[in-house]
């Protein structure tokens, strides 16, 4: 309790010098801006007796002056008067006459005084007004100076406005000459067209009297009359709906493209850094959670893909000659539950995305401005997540009419159409700030100690996917919204005097085609048809000539194989000729050898060798033959020399190394080409993909261009009416500154010829 007492009387007594020092504080702030502008008075004060003593200075040197002179006069009316003196002397002048001259000095002296004060101050004042008006009228030269700079640089600019509006002048009379031409050639034109309408109304108008007539003698009951068979009539086709649906359909397909591309390139870099950040897979096993969030994430292709081939096929089942309404659209399901499945999918990995930012948050390094970047984000993608699920109720609710018949009126699916308007514009604000958000974050965590550039790079690459994403959002929403009132619009498919539903409109159209087919085959010009006996012999040269071709056919391939045999052959005997050669050349060697032992004198070994010169030869048994794929090789079994064998082998060896090579030399020349058509391939497949690139931005520059190009015309247009403006009220202001300037000059004028008058008057006094 005491503790409290003694707090409480500090804060009483502190309050009482604070409401003290308060009121001091009111009573110096007083003081100070008494004393500011009593320094203030002071000050102007000061200058104004500063004025006065410069005026009181002036005063005392003109005094001076005046002084001077009168001193000067003194002594010469001083010298008169002794002159006077000595001649009053002289003359002896009464003292009467002395004093009414004294009287007559001493008035002149005054008259005098005054005059010299008088002419002072004429001369004085004359100065100053003459000061005054040299200043005057050099500050009304310089305007002048001025005005006339301004004068000619605004003739310059309307002569140059002026040659310009002449030259467009001489450029629409050219171009008016030309439209009253075409006008002239446009009434003859109109002339004779309303000669031919003249002429076809009266044509129409005969044969309207003519078919109203044959339908009243010759048409038992119009159809038309009764809905039951009005109903089986066909429809009017709107075939300018159907273009504009397809049209329609086609950007909303690239438009879907580009946000499925943007989703995937998402997931799949989210993916990327779910194994890099917090913790790296490379080093170190990363938590349960980011590992199943990442094997979901994996999976993003098979949930998108299909929604860009759904809608792809919905894209070409609008023809131009079908029915397109929300009952016809039976392509429309399949989307709807491919979007569904994504849906569910974003609902999937949305506890995981969210425990993976947590795990985030957790981590040492991360600071406070990070963790609430975390909760931003976390928050941006349930909105993202929610944003998805409206949008696959929408989508579910627009796929209905085309399963079960009468499940939306059209004023209901008006209310759909503008509420997923509305939802496409809520989802691009969701991208938008998850993408500014994510942005916030990836600079937060480029200051990081732990930062690698692959990380660095997967964040660019997610920021770039988020700005695809926003991108894509966009302008999906814009579209929606510009062509909300044609998807809300009903187009009436009806025949005459009646009204169908969209699937009886598809149905009777579906019939018109199959009625249009129908008539076109039997509109078909038959083919001549030939007389029974000719038929049947052309059978019989027909069956001779098939069993002809047949055997021809085998003569052919007997013929094939007989060459193969004969090449095979050819083969053998090429070999046997190069082993006969051989032998050949060992037998002339041999000889060579017996005649020159028979002319040493050796008759018995020679006689011995030349009767059984070749022993193998007289029981030789059968020779082998071996057949493959290189050629036929026939092998004879004898006893010959060691040499001979080994010649034997060195040919054979020899002519498989041959073939061998040939076949390597075209085996290499085989890839060599295949690996050239190949480098073709590639580069023909990456200069096709860079002219669709090529392509691609081309279309999109002409489009800018385009846009450009009426953006400037709208800045040319505007900009003229601007000019045209600022001509009328240049013009006008030049006016006005003429009429100032003569002012000016005339008063001037005046000023020269008072100052003129002034100095005369001067002078003559």
């Amino acid at each position: 309790m005491a503790n409290v007492t003694d707090l409480q009387s500090k804060y009483s007594k502190l309050a009482q010098e604070y409401s003290k020092l308060r009121a001091q504080n009111q009573v110096l702030k007083k003081a100070v801006v008494d004393e500011q502008t009593a320094s203030c008075s002071l000050k102007d004060e000061l200058k104004q007796k500063e004025q006065s003593l410069r005026k009181v200075e002036q005063e005392m040197d003109s005094l001076s002056f005046r002084n001077q002179q009168l001193t000067k006069r003194v002594e010469l009316l001083q010298e008169e008067l002794l002159l006077s003196e000595s001649k009053s002397k002289k003359s002896k002048v009464s003292l009467e006459a002395q004093s009414v001259f004294d009287e007559d000095l001493q008035k002149k002296i005054q008259e005098n005084e005054r005059l010299h004060i008088q002419f002072y101050e004429a001369d004085e004042q004359y100065r100053r007004q003459e000061a005054q008006l040299g200043a005057r009228l050099g500050q009304l030269e310089k305007e002048s100076e001025q005005h006339q700079a301004v004068v000619d640089a605004l003739n310059r600019k309307y002569t140059d406005a002026i040659e310009k509006l002449q030259n467009e002048k001489a450029r629409l009379e050219v171009k008016a000459q030309t439209l009253e031409r075409e006008a002239k050639d446009c009434r003859i034109r109109t002339e004779e067209c309303q000669q031919q309408l003249r002429k076809y109304q009266s044509e129409v108008t005969s044969q309207l009297k003519h078919s109203s007539s044959v339908i009243q003698e010759k048409v038992p009951f119009n159809d038309t009359q009764l809905s039951d068979y009005n109903s089986l009539n066909v429809p009017l086709h709107n075939r300018r709906h159907q273009l504009k649906a397809r049209d329609m359909a086609a950007q909303a397909l690239g438009f879907v493209q580009n946000l499925v591309s943007a989703l995937l390139n998402f997931h799949s870099y989210m993916e990327q850094r779910v194994h890099i950040y917090p913790l790296d897979s490379s080093i170190e096993a990363i938590s349960p959670v980011n590992l199943k969030f990442s094997q979901y994430l994996h999976e993003n292709a098979s949930y998108l893909r299909p929604l860009e081939e759904h809608l792809l096929q919905l894209h070409h089942s609008i023809t131009e000659d079908g029915i397109t309404a929300l009952e016809t659209l039976a392509k429309l399901q399949d989307f709807s539950r491919s979007f569904s499945s994504y849906s569910s999918f974003l609902q999937k990995i949305l506890p995981y995305q969210l425990q993976s930012l947590e795990e985030e948050c957790e981590v040492s390094l991360c600071t406070t401005a990070l963790a609430s970047k975390n909760r931003q984000l976390q928050k941006d993608m349930k909105k993202l997540t929610t944003v998805f699920q409206k949008l696959k109720s929408y989508v579910a609710l627009l796929a209905l009419p085309s399963v079960c018949s009468d499940a939306m009126c059209q004023s209901s699916a008006n209310a759909v159409f503008t509420q997923m308007s509305a939802c496409l514009h809520s989802l691009h604000d969701a991208a938008t700030e998850l993408s500014q958000h994510y942005s916030q974050k990836a600079s937060l965590e480029q200051d990081l100690p732990t930062v690698t550039q692959k990380f660095r790079t997967t964040n660019e690459c997610l920021l770039s996917s988020l700005a695809s994403l926003t991108n894509s959002c966009g302008k999906m929403a814009t579209f929606f919204s510009n062509n909300l009132d044609f998807l809300a619009s009903c187009p009436g498919y009806s025949p005459r005097g009646g009204f169908l539903n969209p699937r009886q409109a598809d149905s009777m159209m579906e019939n018109k085609r199959r009625a249009a087919t129908y008539m076109s085959t039997i509109r078909k010009v038959r083919s001549e048809s030939v007389a029974y006996r000719e038929a049947l012999a052309n059978r019989h040269v027909l069956t001779s000539s098939t069993e002809s071709r047949e055997g021809l056919m085998q003569q052919v391939a007997q013929s094939q194989e007989k060459i193969s045999r004969l090449e095979q052959e050819k083969e053998h005997w090429l070999l046997e000729a190069q082993l006969g050669q051989v032998r050949l050349q060992k037998e002339i060697q041999r000889i060579a050898q017996l005649e020159a032992q028979i002319t040493t004198g050796c008759p018995a070994e020679s006689h011995s060798a030349t009767d059984d010169p070749d022993p193998m030869c007289a029981d030789a048994p059968e020779p082998d033959q071996d057949t493959s794929v290189i050629g036929m090789l026939t092998v004879t079994p004898c006893s010959e020399s060691a040499a001979d064998q080994e010649s034997r082998e060195h040919l054979i060896k020899h002519h498989y190394m041959s073939r061998v090579s040939e076949l390597t030399t075209q085996l290499q020349m085989c890839d060599s080409k295949a690996v050239h058509f190949h480098a073709e391939c590639r580069a023909v497949a990456k200069r096709l993909a860079m002219a669709e690139k090529c392509r691609e931005t081309l279309t999109e520059e002409l489009k800018l261009a385009h846009q450009n190009i009426t953006r400037l015309q709208d800045e040319l247009s505007t900009t003229k009416r601007s000019y045209e403006d600022q001509l009328s009220m240049m013009s006008d202001h030049l006016c006005s500154m003429n009429d100032t300037l003569s002012k000016q000059r005339d008063e001037i004028d005046t000023l020269k010829l008072a100052s003129k008058g002034n100095s005369k008057k001067n002078k003559s006094r």
